[in-house]
């Protein structure tokens, strides 16, 4: 494809599909960066399909390679150009919705600003507050910048209104998968830079680095299923009380932007620390990776060595890989920073300590008290509340279904598709006005 505009910020269409017929669209969706997988493509052919206009902004070559549908737009400019240029985007395709995976990245704060002021609603999507199998889709944002009060009589009065959950069923989910996907995005990435000039990656690794260590999870991935196993039989030998840390992604934009934690090494350090200090002699600690973790830093190693470091290393366990259910449920608590693991643990009745901003750490779910204290008398989660403030998430911000399996893709999408035909929009007039086109030709034209 030429490149029409080779010396400034630019938004370069790619092709649409012949005779579309935009005017007849019951509303114009914008897709932002999605995760990296096909997650917007099987999204946006949805709701092509049922008669949405459908626009996408791809950022670098791994967004491009896994859109792939008409009406994709190369964003070519900068992060501070990027504001004036969504405006104008915005109001050239008449967009009325737009739909973006995390709401923490440089682009996506940017654009939701954007969008605050122009009163166009924004869908954020994340993984799911409540695990396993479920997607959170929210409104205007996720985790610490959501509405979602922290009352928990709220949630108890707003549940006693509504009718029981539907049936719920789980969805098959691959890491193989997950991980050749973030191969194959993060190599498209390298490849196109000189395409995309100005585009800095949100996550803290060089594509390459992170290709590098998925290549390394994935060559380790027997031996680390085999150590892993004897963990587990080991724990279940001694019978030791045990508490669990799952550890988030490094990359996280909840820990640094909605907790004290700079990364994952800084609250291991301190959760190891305070455990050596306060927990009782007979309690173990097991760590546990995330599932989708790039193996750029060696946790395994770290823990071991911090726990070396405080004299616990014969009462601290690191679990590589392995279901986190059976491990949590026989848990006597859960130590988490803001993770969706969190969840989990209350629906099993494992208590729960988050250090961190999440919309679960509610009085009478979470326990509020101190680290030191937790590991001691952790206490228990007040079921009804839980169960309460369950239900409201599955009504109002909660999708069924998953991103690694063609059947978890499908079900996330059908249930977008449902959440957004039973949404009103915010706004029913349309921004764009005679002359944006050029206007906008002309600015992203600009040096």
């Amino acid at each position: 494809m030429p490149d029409l505009f080779p010396n400034g910020p630019v938004l370069m269409p790619q092709v649409a599909a012949p005779g579309e017929a935009q005017a007849l669209a019951k509303r114009n969706i914008l897709l932002l960066q999605g995760l990296m997988g096909p997650l917007f493509r099987r999204l946006g052919q949805a709701l092509h399909r049922d008669g949405y206009g459908v626009h996408k902004v791809n950022f670098n070559g791994g967004d491009r390679l896994f859109w792939r549908l008409p009406n994709g737009v190369d964003y070519r400019g900068s992060l501070a150009d990027w504001p004036e240029a969504l405006q104008l985007l915005l109001a050239d395709r008449q967009i009325t919705d737009v739909v973006l995976f995390g709401d923490c990245r440089p682009v996506h704060m940017a654009a939701i600003a954007v969008c605050r002021d122009l009163h166009v609603p924004v869908h954020v999507f994340e993984e799911g507050y409540i695990r396993p199998d479920w997607v959170t889709l929210e409104l205007g944002g996720v985790n610490g910048h959501s509405t979602l009060p922290r009352d928990p009589a709220w949630y108890r009065a707003e549940a006693a209104a509504l009718p029981p959950a539907p049936e719920h069923h789980p969805v098959p989910s691959s890491f193989r998968r997950r991980a050749a996907e973030g191969l194959l995005y993060n190599a498209a990435d390298v490849l196109t830079r000189s395409h995309y000039p100005y585009w800095e990656n949100h996550r803290p690794w060089h594509p390459l680095v992170e290709g590098m260590g998925w290549m390394r999870r994935l060559m380790r991935h027997k031996a680390a299923a085999v150590r892993s196993q004897e963990v587990l039989a080991s724990l279940e030998t001694r019978g030791q009380p045990y508490m669990l840390f799952p550890l988030q992604l490094d990359s996280d934009a909840q820990i640094r932007l909605h907790s004290s934690f700079a990364g994952i090494a800084d609250a291991l350090r301190m959760v190891i620390a305070s455990f050596a200090a306060s927990a009782p002699p007979g309690l173990r600690l097991v760590v546990k990776e995330h599932p989708l973790d790039n193996g750029v830093r060696d946790w395994r190693l770290e823990t071991a060595a911090l726990a070396a470091l405080h004299g616990v290393a014969d009462r601290v366990d690191y679990l590589e890989s392995g279901d986190i259910v059976p491990v949590a449920q026989r848990s006597k608590g859960m130590v988490t920073i803001n993770s969706t693991s969190g969840t989990l643990a209350l629906a099993l009745d494992v208590p729960v300590i988050a250090l961190g901003q999440a919309v679960y750490d509610i009085e009478g779910i979470t326990f509020q008290g101190r680290l030191d204290d937790f590991w001691r008398d952790p206490g228990k989660p007040d079921a009804e509340t839980f169960a309460a403030f369950r239900r409201v998430l599955i009504d109002r911000c909660l999708v069924a279904g998953g991103f690694f399996s063609e059947e978890a893709l499908a079900k996330v999408t059908e249930g977008v598709i449902a959440r957004l035909e039973a949404a009103s929009p915010l706004r029913t007039a349309a921004i764009g006005h005679k002359g944006t086109s050029r206007a906008w030709k002309g600015i992203l034209a600009r040096d």
